[in-house]
């Protein structure tokens, strides 16, 4: 019965919520049908803590709201306090708002894990370094350890490892992806084995980290990527840990999806990256030298700061001929056009040139190879060139140059004279035949002849922004170059063409200098390095 003073509410026994009325000690004094059968234990004149729930009777000496479980429900306890001091407790089930809280914010922990997933990986295209965020992102928030297996050869692969807490580790470990249940099929992309399937003790070696102890479960799952597997992701929990639950796993395999999309991007753009520095060592200017007692030099400025290849080009061959020394090749060209597009055709072009030097010594029928070679394609392109075949006699250069289509080559003279070579020719591959015309030239020591793209001479810049640099203020500028070795004369020239056109555009800028030695080569040193001259 209630306590003298605490007579319950009419209907209080039909409530639909329990209702346990406790003196200020504690003593329950009445309790309703609800109390009844939520606490079959519970009678008048027992105590809270022994009838009823002990987190109830920790409340009871201060009343406040609390909440807890009750078998396998949660409840929420609400006092109301009488004059006498006893307390009504009355208690709400709580249990499916509870499990609606949690879902919520573990909703949300991942939603927040994936975005967190997503910006760490996005920002590094290396993939290495995406499999070590991926590693340690899983590591601490869906495991206590886990790995991450890239494909790799026959015998190894790339694994990222990490244990929750530390930092990834990066290496490449040789295994049988047969030891572990599911991880040769996640390597391939095939849908992941459930974690129940996996007998933790049957894990090899390899696959736990140093000191991690005895594995309670293990999650395999594919790391899908774009349009082929990127790798296996691996989940490690110990024994003390709860097993994965279907509902991890789902999410495991989120978080998978995100990661292997993120590893795809990298490992795709590491490897355009490779190819793309494979063809554009073919496709760079070379570094020039001496070749055989003669001085080259050449600079390239492509038309964008951004591009480093484009429609200019030019090389220097060493032409053997009988097991000897013969004259070298030197070109210089011009693509109609300019960028990547332009870029490949000049490769093409080189390509070409470089077969044809067997026969260089004949410039009309490189030419006219050429020309056939390049109306025969599906290239709508043409190029204009200049061919230079150079040899030493004693202490002179001896040149013979043929124009196609292509400016006239300069000759600086040591005294600063700068005079224009007599050659000219057609377009190559615009007409069914080209005609060319071919002069020689000899230079005296520290004599330089100059082949030059227009993106020299038309280079539009200067004081007022919008005057061309023109043929004539080149010839000027060369002939302060008279002397000068070949290294210095194309960085004057194309220093000067540069600052002209300042940060107006510009088409693609080639220069090459072909220079008479100061001085005598000893032949000792055979002409294929720097060497050393006489006086």
């Amino acid at each position: 019965m209630p306590s003298a003073g605490v007579v319950p509410d009419i209907g209080w026994q039909d409530a639909p919520y329990p209702a346990v009325l406790a003196d200020g000690d504690g003593t329950v004094r009445a309790l309703n049908r609800a109390a009844h059968d939520l606490f079959p234990g519970a009678a008048i004149g027992t105590a809270l803590a022994s009838g009823c729930s002990p987190w109830l009777a920790d409340a009871h000496g201060q009343p406040r709201p609390v909440a807890g479980p009750i078998g396998e429900r949660s409840f929420e306890a609400h006092p109301v306090e009488h004059d006498t001091g006893a307390v009504t407790w009355w208690l709400v089930d709580d249990t499916d708002a509870r499990v609606a809280r949690e879902a919520l914010t573990i909703e949300r922990e991942r939603t927040a894990l994936l975005s967190e997933v997503s910006t760490a990986l996005l920002t590094s295209l290396n993939p290495e370094r995406c499999m070590q965020v991926t590693a340690r992102l899983a590591a601490d928030h869906l495991a206590d350890a886990a790995l991450v297996i890239a494909p790799g050869g026959r015998s190894d692969h790339p694994v990222a490892h990490c244990v929750r807490g530390g930092s990834a580790v990066h290496s490449r470990v040789e295994f049988d992806p047969d030891d572990v249940p599911g991880l040769g099929e996640a390597l391939q992309g095939f849908p992941p084995v459930p974690s129940r399937w996996i007998d933790p003790a049957s894990a090899p070696s390899w696959l736990l980290p140093d000191g991690f102890g005895e594995v309670g479960s293990i999650v395999v799952t594919p790391l899908p990527g774009h349009g082929i597997p990127a790798g296996a992701l691996v989940l490690l929990r110990r024994t003390e840990q709860r097993v994965f639950t279907d509902d991890e796993e789902v999410f495991a395999r989120l978080f998978a999806a995100r990661a292997g999309n993120a590893m795809s991007a990298a490992r795709m753009f590491a490897q355009q990256t490779s190819i793309t520095e494979t063809l554009m060592r073919d496709l760079l200017p070379p570094t020039l030298d001496h070749v055989a007692g003669v001085e080259f030099a050449g600079r390239y400025r492509a038309s964008q700061a951004a591009e480093r290849i484009g429609g200019d080009f030019y090389d220097v061959h060493r032409v053997e001929q009988g097991g000897a020394a013969g004259e070298s090749l030197a070109v210089l060209g011009d693509v109609c056009g300019k960028g990547l597009e332009a870029a490949v055709l000049t490769g093409k072009v080189r390509t070409a040139l470089q077969a044809l030097l067997p026969m260089s010594d004949d410039h009309q029928q490189v030419l006219a190879l050429l020309n056939n070679a390049l109306l025969s394609s599906h290239h709508t392109r043409f190029v204009t060139l200049v061919l230079a075949s150079v040899s030493r006699a004693g202490a002179d250069v001896r040149l013979r140059l043929t124009s196609g289509g292509h400016l006239p080559p300069l000759v600086v003279r040591a005294n600063g004279d700068v005079e224009e070579v007599d050659t000219a020719g057609t377009l190559v591959g615009a007409l069914p035949e080209v005609h060319a015309t071919t002069a020689e030239v000899v230079l005296g020591p520290g004599e330089t002849c100059l082949l030059y793209t227009d993106g020299i001479t038309e280079a539009v810049g200067g004081p007022l922004g919008g005057e061309m640099f023109g043929e004539d203020r080149l010839r000027r500028v060369l002939g302060t170059c008279g002397g000068m070795p070949a290294e210095a004369v194309v960085e004057h020239v194309q220093m000067l063409a540069s600052q002209w056109v300042g940060p107006n555009s510009h088409d693609d800028m080639a220069v090459l200098a072909i220079t008479a030695p100061r001085g005598q080569h000893l032949t000792a040193v055979g002409g294929q390095s720097r060497g050393r001259y006489t006086a």
